[in-house]
């Protein structure tokens, strides 16, 4: 952990968040831009009336490849160290390749480097494509971990029955496994929007019209050149565009973390309040400490970490979705400006889903507790009593048992003397007199 660093993600909380380096870092992002202009030339090189380059050998495919998959820290520094003089990012990664490629004696090549490209081909390819593989290579299989676990929970307490609280006052009995099945049908269905999520990328010249490329080589067929390439790289071609990415591709996937994250906030809330109640008990870690001043305390600092990072993330995502598809005219820069922060947003949502999976592993459920909490809340089941009025013709039971029950501390005994003087068929008043909280708890 670097302790001078601004930002928590690559500070305090770095050991969580490392991982996402390789996707979005400065080195990261270069690294991106260096291997699409390679990507591009060799595809110059395949396309049949473009005489210019020839198709390269494999041996000097491996080659001309092997300046991305090697690219190393020092590689990036040299970039940027050509970046200081240009001011121009871009036009640095040019600059750094026509220099490799003097060493690698492709010099003939030089001139085709960002061949009628604009940065912005480079630059929306790079940021859609590292937002794309973190996603799919660590933010998807922690999501899943979080599922697993609440699955084997889900499981386990599928049959064990907790007082249910609706506007936090005692209400209908649940059964604790349900409660968590209803948050692994919600992530699972977000999960497969990202699975199905289809990403744009363009590559269209300076202003989207493939001008510079038809007017230099009017005999290729641009069109479908751009959309080989863009395929090449599993995106979707945007053939139509300004000079920018639109980006509306990609902001919908902003906009599924960004559920996901309200999803999990959800889920913090609920366990917070579930230990705050008793119902779940937290693992003691010995070397934890709760409070610099209270020796007692097991904080639910996990769930509450989650929470947090999960208003960060999404404040940037909004920021983000709301701008990014937004250009003046032809095109600005003040969404190239804020794009860098992509990285960011989705380190928080990693944030969120890492301590909700520790959070999980934390928790153990108090069962003296939750059966205590059902025998001192027999009024619940005067919803089934009611019901049964209703079902043999009873025109005022919801007022009958309003009476009975209502702001009242009811107990068993009062239920079954009010049950034995009611006119119900005997089969009726026998399920009644069986009724408990613990077995009044539907089909689930």
């Amino acid at each position: 952990m670097n302790l001078e660093n601004i930002s928590p993600v690559d500070g305090r909380y770095q050991k969580d968040t490392e991982e996402l380096s390789k996707f979005f870092s400065e080195s990261a992002l270069i690294r991106y831009r260096v291997m699409l202009e390679i990507e591009y030339l060799i595809a110059l090189g395949k396309e049949k009336k473009f005489l210019q380059v020839k198709n390269f050998s494999n041996e000097d495919k491996k080659t001309l490849r092997n300046i991305y998959q090697t690219f190393s820290i020092d590689d990036a520094e040299q970039v940027k160290t050509i970046e200081d003089v240009t001011k121009h990012d871009v036009k640095a990664i040019e600059y750094y390749l026509q220099t490799k490629f003097v060493e690698l004696c492709f010099e003939e090549f030089i001139p085709f480097i960002h061949f009628a490209l604009t940065s912005e081909d480079i630059n929306n390819l790079a940021y859609v494509l590292s937002f794309k593989h973190a996603l799919k290579k660590i933010y998807l299989p922690q999501i899943k971990k979080v599922i697993e676990i609440l699955q084997t929970q889900a499981m386990r307490y599928k049959s064990l029955v907790i007082l249910a609280m609706t506007h936090g006052q005692p209400a209908t009995p649940t059964t604790l496994g349900k409660e968590l099945f209803v948050y692994i049908n919600r992530l699972e269905r977000q999960i497969k929007k990202i699975e199905s999520h289809i990403f744009d990328g363009k590559l269209n010249g300076a202003v989207g019209n493939f001008a510079a490329h038809h007017f230099s080589s009017p005999e290729v067929d641009w069109l479908q050149f751009s959309t080989r390439f863009v395929c090449f790289l599993d995106l979707q071609p945007m053939l139509l565009s300004t000079q920018v990415n639109s980006y509306d591709s990609l902001v919908e996937s902003f906009m599924i973390i960004n559920h996901i994250n309200i999803i999990l906030s959800d889920l913090a809330k609920d366990m917070w309040l579930y230990i705050s109640r008793g119902i779940f008990g937290q693992v003691v870690q010995e070397a934890e400490v709760g409070s610099s001043t209270m020796p007692h305390k097991i904080n639910p600092i996990n769930f509450e970490n989650a929470e947090g990072n999960a208003s960060v993330s999404n404040s940037l995502f909004t920021c983000l979705i709301d701008k990014l598809p937004q250009s003046r005219m032809q095109r600005d820069l003040s969404g190239s400006t804020m794009i860098r922060n992509q990285g960011v947003a989705l380190a928080h949502a990693l944030l969120v889903v890492k301590n909700i999976h520790k959070g999980l592993n934390k928790v153990v459920p108090n069962i003296p507790k939750i059966k205590n909490e059902l025998t001192e809340n027999f009024v619940v089941v005067t919803e089934a009593l009611q019901t049964i009025l209703r079902k043999n013709g009873n025109k005022d039971a919801y007022e009958k048992i309003k009476n009975l029950s209502r702001g009242k501390n009811l107990t068993r005994k009062d239920f079954l003397e009010f049950v034995e003087n009611l006119d119900l068929p005997m089969e009726d008043k026998m399920k009644l007199k069986m009724l408990t909280p613990e077995n009044y708890v539907g089909v689930f």
